[in-house]
């Protein structure tokens, strides 16, 4: 009997992503003497990124889930973008291993993991199951530039 595949099974990274529509921003040079990104063995260890758009950084506490979820996707896009750029393709992606995520949140805050699903769930979105991660998701007293959400990650390469 012949199995039909799922979209996930048959599709890859780059074509979720176009299917999906989504175009990666541009990447502003890295705040510092670091990289952006750093392969070693099979593993890609990304810088983290902070919340921005077209418009410039998204900044502020997070005052509700919402906005700090849009932040947080903001932050995934970016880091698609890094990997794009370091390996060409992210069809070179084999997993999501590892997420960070920091909110910029008031205090007694406890939403962070909501805010950080954003991340979280654009990875899936793209990836497919290969996109699911461990992670923390932990609410700070500042970012910088004032950005709302800064994630950083860890992702496994063929």
């Amino acid at each position: 009997m012949t199995q039909i595949k799922s979209l996930e099974e048959t599709s890859s990274a780059e074509t979720r992503l176009a299917a999906a529509g989504i175009v990666l921003p541009e990447l502003p040079a890295p705040g510092g003497n670091y990289l952006s990104a750093k392969t070693v063995g099979t593993l890609v260890y990304l810088a983290g990124v902070i919340s921005s758009d077209e418009h410039g950084v998204v900044t502020g506490q997070v005052s509700d889930v919402d906005a700090g979820y849009r932040a947080a996707r903001l932050c995934g896009l970016t880091q698609l973008a890094v990997l794009k750029r370091h390996l060409g393709s992210l069809d070179a992606v084999k997993s999501a291993v590892s997420v960070n995520g920091y909110v910029n949140a008031p205090e007694g805050f406890a939403d962070s993991p909501k805010v950080v699903n954003g991340f979280s769930d654009l990875l899936v979105e793209i990836f497919g199951d290969a996109g699911r991660h461990v992670r923390a998701a932990v609410g700070v007293s500042a970012l910088p530039r004032n950005a709302m959400v800064e994630v950083q990650m860890v992702v496994e390469i063929f």
